[in-house]
């Protein structure tokens, strides 16, 4: 899974992406310091891989882990190649999913390229230079598909559809919050559209408001969000940035004595899952202990092949416990097996977030 974090300059888009990869990436005060997008690897906690682990005394831990892109800042034309333009929208492509950094917080240390704190105002200025930037490709698909209307009528579907999303992100509306069949977006989801990927807007709040109730500036995000159907999470990226530097001890009395109950990165990660509706099944055994993400709704086979293409070709059958039932068994199997919670499941079956998984199969 990989995501782009975005945002207008000095809202805090760098400062984030150090503190949840500490991968250092620069950070300063002024636009464009990062250039090129740093890449940084984040292992995904999963108490459930730890907890196993042990009970398996397991040679290795293997965590899933999410590859976040920290994209350079934009600037209105973009689209037109202003500030490093073609560039940023060039790696927003490559991404799953967009982390989009909002300024929710006063800071007059702190210059805001606009010179005012308008987060709505900065939303808008990304999303509308993503979609002119979709304009441009659905104009030339628009050209493409009515040339070759004329040798093949049964196209007269997709250029109506094409034009119905043109028509609507004109409106300066991201094309995520149209509504489509199942049909309808699979095909909107090929184009690739940059307007079309999914979003979690990170309300970057003050120190002050990382605790407390929502300031006025992440109310008006959490209702343009709603709006288009994106997820918004409050995060203070100065808090992170010094907890990125404690152990893990240290972290919890930090963030007790802060008074807040989760980390800006759990809750980013947690909200990245439930964007991209994934999940993680499990593997463990002396050998290995391994979580393994999948879309949800991915039967056996597929979910085997995650592990090795023999796995899915030869698939017989997948002997399944859910993590919950393990752990009320003791951790033991054959408790498990007393009370009929391992289950031996076939081809059709849905794997489910938790599922410890031992795939059978015959190559």
């Amino acid at each position: 899974m990989k995501l782009g974090i975005v945002g207008l300059p000095n809202v805090g888009k760098s400062t984030l992406f150090n503190a949840i990869t500490k991968a250092g990436a620069e950070a300063a005060n002024y636009p464009f310091c990062t250039i090129e997008p740093n890449i940084g690897v984040v292992t995904v906690p999963d108490e459930r891989v730890t907890t196993l682990s042990e009970i398996y005394h397991s040679k290795k831990t293997i965590y899933t882990t999410i590859e976040f892109c920290d994209i350079a800042g934009l600037v209105k034309g973009a689209s037109k190649g202003e500030g490093l333009g073609n560039k940023f929208l060039g790696h927003i492509r490559e991404v799953e999913a967009i982390v989009h950094v909002v300024r929710c917080f006063e800071d007059e240390n702190v210059v805001h390229v606009d010179g005012k704190i308008d987060p709505i105002s900065d939303i808008e200025t990304i999303n509308m230079e993503l979609i002119l930037s979709d304009l441009e490709v659905l104009e030339r698909r628009i050209q493409k598909t009515t040339k070759n209307l004329k040798g093949d009528k049964s196209l007269q579907k997709e250029l109506d559809l094409l034009k119905r999303v043109a028509a609507f992100i004109e409106e300066g509306t991201s094309a995520r919050a149209m509504e489509l069949d199942d049909e309808e977006a699979a095909f909107v989801k090929s184009l690739d559209l940059l307007s079309y990927k999914p979003v979690i807007y990170a309300a970057n709040v003050s120190e002050e408001d990382a605790s407390g109730e929502d300031n006025e500036y992440v109310k008006a995000v959490r209702e343009y969000a709603e709006a288009e159907g994106s997820q918004v999470v409050v995060i203070c990226a100065k808090v992170e940035a010094e907890l990125a530097e404690l152990d893990d001890e240290e972290r919890e009395m930090f963030l007790e004595e802060l008074g807040i109950e989760e980390a800006g990165l759990e809750k980013l990660i947690k909200s990245s899952y439930a964007l991209l509706d994934l999940i993680s099944f499990i593997t463990t055994g002396e050998d290995e202990t391994r979580a393994w993400t999948i879309k949800r709704g991915t039967l056996a086979p597929q979910a085997a092949g995650k592990i090795h293409t023999d796995f899915e070709k030869g698939f017989i059958r997948s002997e399944t416990i859910a993590y919950d039932k393990l752990m009320e068994a003791g951790g033991k199997l054959s408790t498990a097996k007393e009370h009929g919670w391992l289950r031996s499941e076939g081809k059709d079956y849905e794997v489910k977030d938790g599922d410890i998984c031992h795939f059978l199969f015959n190559v």
